[in-house]
C-alpha cells in the first residue's frame, strides 16, 4: 500500500492524495504487481490506518472532499529522496528484482542514469536498513534486492541461503523509522486510562524486527489502549 501511494503521487499526480477505493484499485492492479492480489474495502482501510500510525501517511481529506484520502509521508518518515523512494516503490510493489529491472520499472517515477547509480541508491537503502541483496540464484548473473519494510515474503529456499551471511553482517531487519516512537507514542497517550483498566505498558525495544509479530502486536495493543481511553472520555462526557 505505501508503494503504490508513492508510486501514485509521482505517476498520476492529478489523482493524488487517493481515496479509499482509488488506493484498492491501485493496490490490486492486475499490472506492475508481483504478486497479484485482491484486497476488499475493509483490509484496505485498515492497512491505511496502521500506515498512519507509523507515521508513514496521513489523511488529506480538504473541506470541500466528500471521500476520505490519504498521501504518504515516506520522505520525511523514511528520510529518502525520489529516486530512492521510486527504488523502493518498485521493490515493495514487484518484489525482489536486479538492477537493470529495477531502472527500466523505476523509469515513470524518476528516470535514473545508468545500472550504476541505481546500484548507488541501492547501498544508500541497504545501509539504512530498507533493502537487502540476496544471494544470486544458480545460472544467474546479477544480484536481485528486496525490500526490508515489512514480513518477509522471501521464498524459504532463498531465506536459508541467505541467512548466513545476514547473521555474519549483522543484517537484521531495522524498524521503519519512527515506528517504535508512533507506537510508543499512542501508548503514552492512552496511558492514564489504560493504567486505570490494570494495562501495562508494552516493551517497545529498541529494534523490534519491522512487520514482525511483536511490533504488530505493540501496535494493536496501542490501538486498544486509545480506544478504552476514548471510551472512558466519552463516559465521563456523557456522566
Amino acid at each position: 500500500m505505501l508503494g503504490c501511494l508513492i508510486e501514485k503521487r509521482f505517476t498520476t499526480p492529478e489523482q493524488y492524495p487517493l481515496t479509499l477505493n482509488a488506493l484498492r484499485l491501485a493496490c490490486n492492479q492486475a499490472t506492475n504487481r508481483d504478486p497479484v492480489v485482491a484486497y476488499d474495502e475493509e483490509t484496505v482501510h485498515r492497512a491505511a490506518q496502521r500506515l498512519c500510525q507509523y507515521g508513514l501517511a496521513r489523511l488529506a481529506s480538504g473541506h470541500s472532499s466528500r471521500a476520505i484520502k490519504y498521501r504518504h509521508l515516506a520522505e520525511d518518515a523514511l528520510g529518502l529522496g525520489r529516486e530512492e523512494l521510486a527504488v523502493l516503490a518498485v521493490l515493495l510493489l514487484r518484489g525482489p528484482q536486479t538492477p537493470g529491472e529495477l531502472k527500466a520499472r523505476s523509469e515513470r517515477m524518476a528516470p535514473l542514469e545508468s545500472l550504476e547509480h541505481v546500484e548507488v541508491l541501492l547501498e544508500g537503502l541497504i545501509e539504512r536498513g530498507y533493502a537487502r541483496r540476496l544471494p544470486r540464484r544458480p545460472g544467474q548473473k546479477e544480484d536481485r534486492f528486496a525490500h526490508r519494510l515489512g514480513a518477509d515474503e522471501i521464498p524459504e529456499a532463498e531465506q536459508l541461503a541467505d541467512a548466513s551471511s545476514a547473521e555474519s553482517e549483522d543484517q537484521r531487519p531495522l524498524p521503519l523509522k519512527g515506528t517504535a516512537a508512533s507506537i510508543a507514542g499512542a501508548w503514552e497517550r492512552a496511558a492514564p486510562a489504560a493504567r486505570a483498566a490494570g494495562e501495562e505498558r508494552p516493551d517497545f525495544g529498541s529494534r523490534p524486527v519491522a512487520g514482525s509479530l511483536e511490533a504488530r502486536l505493540a501496535a494493536l495493543e496501542a490501538e486498544v489502549a486509545e480506544l478504552r481511553a476514548a471510551v472512558a472520555e466519552l463516559r465521563r462526557a456523557l456522566a
